[in-house]
């Protein structure tokens, strides 16, 4: 009996925050080892399908870094780096793009699917919601290193996005975006997860990884910064706390909180249930960060 009042207890909590949040976008970014992990995987689409089911409208951005890594390996490919950064060349993009689209995008659909939701894979290969520009770093003496066919999101369909949202769809979106002209470039997914929750005005931008949140110790989880807002986070990149691992996730948070998203998270997809938790308890178990 108590636990069956504790249940109830926790669907009343999250009452408030189902009117609030009926009706309205929220971007989850999901990668990580979570996307290598077929039960925790799907443990987190059941929570984004209870979403769709309580009148939330999610978009799902997802990387599959590891998977791409794995297949370039079984292809006998080796990787190149440039001061730190993947070079992709076109075989490279072509593994990379059947991996994320065929694998990645394609399971994800299928068990969206299987639980009911409707949907729909947006790629490169079909219908591709991202716009980008070919990306380059500066080098030694200033001058601009190429990293191949690497992008970085510079315009989203957000109309479409909404469109199919309004419709009772789910966009799954791939991070292989084209160009003007229309050739393909691999994009970072966190980026792109910031860009894709600012086009559509979300009401929220969640990253689902396989980290505690936003640490002041890296060595330890107890030292999770539970809220935090962007004056801080400026102040924890310049200290070196937040580091180059974190800092794509970070970014992509700043991207949507400047384009009007109100609130970004930032949590550990290990933990069972962390989105209905982050979205729908007081407390969450990620990191908040607001704009002031």
């Amino acid at each position: 009996m108590e636990e069956a009042i504790a249940k109830a207890g926790s669907l009343i909590e999250a009452m408030a925050y189902i009117r609030k949040f009926r009706s309205r976008i929220v971007v989850v970014k999901l990668g990580g080892s979570i996307l290598e992990d077929s039960i925790l995987e799907k443990k987190l689409l059941t929570d984004i399908a209870f979403m769709a089911a309580v009148g939330i409208q999610p978009v799902i951005v997802h990387g599959g870094g590891k998977a791409i890594t794995r297949a370039m390996e079984q292809a006998g490919l080796e990787p190149v780096w440039v001061q730190g950064r993947r070079y992709t060349d076109q075989r490279t993009l072509t593994i990379a793009e059947h991996t994320l689209v065929h694998k990645v995008n394609g399971n994800i659909c299928q068990t969206l699917l299987d639980l009911g939701c409707k949907p729909m894979g947006l790629h490169s290969l079909s219908t591709c919601v991202l716009v980008a520009e070919k990306l380059h770093i500066a080098g030694e003496n200033g001058r601009k290193l190429d990293l191949g066919l690497v992008g970085k999101v510079v315009e989203v369909n957000g109309h479409l996005l909404k469109t199919l949202c309004a419709a009772g769809t789910i966009p799954v979106i791939a991070p292989v975006a084209r160009d003007k002209a229309g050739e393909r470039l691999n994009v970072n997914a966190d980026s792109a997860a910031g860009k894709v929750a600012a086009s559509v005005e979300a009401e929220k931008l969640v990253v689902v990884s396989d980290t505690h949140g936003i640490l002041q110790d890296l060595s330890d989880p107890a030292s999770r910064v539970s809220s935090v807002n962007e004056e801080r986070i400026k102040e924890m990149i310049a200290s070196g706390i937040i580091t180059e691992g974190m800092f794509p996730k970070v970014e992509a948070c700043m991207t949507a909180l400047k384009a009007g998203v109100k609130k970004a998270h930032i949590i550990d997809g290990r933990i069972e249930h962390s989105l209905l938790l982050e979205i729908y308890t007081d407390e969450g178990v990620g990191t908040e960060i607001i704009k002031k």
